[in-house]
């Protein structure tokens, strides 16, 4: 007999077998590498991994901006002094894994409990829409920070959360653990993301 879990459920189950296993050792190096790194900063080492390893190619999108002034302080140097944004940005990454197309953000809190809403922006919430339906996968890595934990959360989980809560509120840890699927602890990358992604590539076959 099939038993189906909250989305949640199997997969911490799992992560706590296999921290279990885990020596002190092996802890500690985790620990040690990550030390820090931030969330974005962990993406683009794990992105620099997949792509050398020929696993995906993802890159941070380049922030659209106009430049305004630049200074000369030597002939062999130039300092931008002044610009501003040409628009308003989407999400931090796009690329290809698996044949498909993946849009994402990242961001973290040091909150333990919920999630702020107010981290995100509306016309991102748009845009993940719009990936949604042109049949790409949208997701966001949230971080809990004090908890050391790291998660994908569905675009379409976000969206609901958003029209729900009007973007006012914040999404609670324990609903983020329900619908997301939890990034495992790993040495190299210290985020390797992508073993989420399959999880959740897998509830959408």
């Amino acid at each position: 007999m099939a038993i189906n879990y909250p989305a949640g459920t199997r997969r911490r189950t799992a992560q706590a077998k296999n921290t279990m296993r885990m020596g002190k050792t092996t802890k500690k190096a985790l620990t040690f590498g990550k030390r820090g790194m931030g969330l974005e900063d962990e993406i683009n080492l794990a992105n620099d991994y997949y792509l050398a390893n020929h696993l995906a190619v993802i890159h941070k999108k380049p922030t659209p901006i106009t430049i305004v002034k630049v200074d000369y302080p030597a002939r062999s140097a130039a300092k931008i002094t002044e610009a501003y944004f040409k628009q308003a940005s989407t999400t931090d990454y796009n690329g290809v894994y698996q044949g498909r197309y993946i849009d994402f953000d990242a961001k973290e809190t040091k909150n333990k409990t919920s999630f702020p809403l107010k981290n995100f922006h509306e016309h991102q919430i748009v845009h993940l829409a719009n990936v949604l339906s042109q049949n790409g996968v949208g997701f966001v890595i949230i971080k809990f920070a004090s908890l050391d934990e790291s998660y994908i959360y569905p675009a379409q989980a976000l969206i609901r959360q958003w029209e729900k809560l009007r973007g006012k509120q914040s999404i609670a840890y324990q609903d983020i653990i329900a619908e997301g699927y939890r990034v495992p602890e790993s040495l190299n990358p210290s985020l390797d993301y992508l073993k989420a992604v399959d999880q959740y590539f897998e509830n959408l076959n």
